[in-house]
């Protein structure tokens, strides 16, 4: 289901907790959203639909992928960039991003997997990391 975007700062700024198999759904309607924004929006968090839970779902090249608590265990290769997002008015933010990561996350099933992005799709997932960690750009 479609759900509204959250922009209370003071929510977003909390950092979400651990998601189970009891969050699915949550997982699904954060999917159906933003597959709803697909025009605007390449990834976003669970708690930027109002639920405080670590799921994130991105646009990796065309296809889309969720991950339950995503972790970033390693980083490299720092650099500078602006960025906007869908829960936050106002002109894009600069921001520190890494060109290449290295994630370690769990799938709907809730099996441990770990995956190296870089470029853009990197990027993606640094800032929906962050919106499970409370940080806003």
């Amino acid at each position: 289901m479609i759900k509204e975007l959250m922009h209370d700062p003071i929510f977003l700024g909390q950092k979400s907790e651990k998601a189970t198999a009891e969050d699915l759904q949550t997982a699904q309607d954060l999917l159906d959203t933003l597959t709803a924004h697909k025009d605007g929006c390449v990834g976003m968090a669970a708690n930027m639909i109002g639920v405080k839970k670590r799921i994130i779902c991105f646009d990796d090249n065309g296809k889309y992928v969720t991950m339950f608590n995503p972790e970033i265990i390693k980083a490299s290769e720092s650099y500078e960039t602006e960025e906007g997002c869908l829960s936050l008015v106002g002109a894009p933010r600069k921001t520190k991003r890494y060109k290449k990561i290295k994630v370690q996350y769990q799938t709907a099933e809730f099996k441990v997997r770990m995956k190296t992005y870089d470029g853009f799709t990197a990027q993606i997932i640094q800032h929906e990391i962050d919106h499970c960690n409370g940080i806003l750009i």
